[in-house]
């Protein structure tokens, strides 16, 4: 089917909801046929991720820079290990393969790749759908931020809409795929 580029974090996070949404969404990518692009490491949220893909059957595609490759200890056991030369090349590479993209919980790296393909989306370079999963109220500050943005004139409510969220790995695959 398609490819689903999914940005979270290195790390865990502290509420356990965070890891079971991860190995959730790993199982339904592949369940549903779908092939998991992400950061390439194997900790945290993102090795949860991609170890549930993998033993639910399905293809995993990791794209790490060559610096990050033992700080984020790259996970050798994926599919495939695209290694490229720094974080432009990375963030470019998982947006060429992907048919999507989601974000889980994460941290300051996670919102930079979210906001900058959002931005990509808004300025038509790609018209994929983006969602957020919405685990344990994890984004719902940010997503009445969002909204109070638009309330206060800075962001257009097409712009906005395109930023999908849903509280459950099957609730955000169904409505991006609507959109695939």
């Amino acid at each position: 089917m398609s490819r689903l580029c999914v940005y979270l974090g290195s790390r865990a996070g502290t509420h356990p909801d965070f890891r079971t949404a991860a190995i959730e969404l790993g199982q339904q990518l592949a369940r549903r046929g779908h092939t998991l692009v992400y950061g390439g490491a194997r900790i945290g949220l993102m090795g949860e991720l991609a170890n549930a893909t993998l033993a639910a059957g399905g293809q995993a595609v990791g794209v790490m820079p060559d610096h990050l490759v033992e700080r984020e200890q790259a996970h050798f056991g994926l599919t495939e290990l695209i290694r490229v030369s720094d974080m432009h090349e990375r963030k470019a590479t998982m947006a060429a393969q992907a048919d999507g993209f989601i974000a889980l919980p994460g941290g300051i790296g996670t919102f930079e790749e979210l906001f900058e393909i959002w931005t990509w989306g808004y300025l038509g370079l790609h018209d994929k759908p983006i969602g957020l999963l919405n685990i344990h109220d994890f984004y719902t500050p940010l997503l009445g931020f969002l909204d109070n943005t638009v309330e206060q004139g800075f962001l257009a409510n097409v712009t906005r809409d395109m930023l999908l969220d849903a509280e459950t790995p099957p609730d955000l695959l169904d409505a991006i795929e609507a959109q695939i």
